[in-house]
């Protein structure tokens, strides 16, 4: 199921930063884990960051020291803050959910059922 929950994309230049939530009604309450993923034309969706709900966090290495994903509980928006930003992080990023069971791994797509419609992020040189 896709749902319009994103906000904060948009076009900066290298080394600038932007501030993602995912905060549509009903969508970031009572989630066994939350995510972000990006996609770039031609390319596969990829996983960005994650958290699940005792608080474990998945960073994939290329944002590490970069992004930070938070939330502060279950009812709270999903926040992504983007710095340092280069023009590789260019893509469209989506919010995406697991709203019962375990994630067991929380850098798999397959591990979300809940998907945003997505924010652009583009960065320039």
């Amino acid at each position: 199921h896709v749902q319009s929950v994103e906000s904060g994309g948009g076009s900066v230049q290298a080394g600038g930063s932007l501030r993602l939530s995912c905060a549509a009604s009903g969508f970031t309450s009572n989630r066994k884990c939350m995510g972000w993923f990006r996609q770039a034309p031609g390319k596969e969706r990829e996983a960005v960051a994650a958290m699940d709900s005792v608080g474990r966090i998945w960073y994939v290495d290329s944002v590490k020291g970069r992004f930070t994903i938070s939330k502060d509980n279950a009812n709270n928006p999903l926040v992504l803050q983007m710095n340092s930003l280069k023009p590789e992080d260019t893509a469209m990023y989506y919010c995406a959910a697991r709203g019962g069971g375990y994630c067991y791994d929380l850098g798999r797509r397959q591990t979300y059922n809940d998907w945003g419609q997505g924010t652009q992020v583009t960065v320039s040189s």
